[in-house]
């Protein structure tokens, strides 16, 4: 609400989408991800090297 307010009335999952979507094109198969990574409560980062 603090980011969007109250008038917004979008997608709230379009960050989830992209980075599930750079994840197909950018992280094995295997299940564990290397580059991008989510931080429960706070968000992503990209792990470096």
């Amino acid at each position: 609400e603090e980011v969007w307010g109250y008038e917004y009335y979008g997608d709230i999952r379009t960050v989830d989408v992209t980075v599930r979507r750079l994840r197909e094109k950018i992280e094995d198969k295997d299940g564990e991800y290397r580059y991008i990574i989510t931080k429960r409560g706070v968000g992503y980062y990209f792990r470096r090297g």
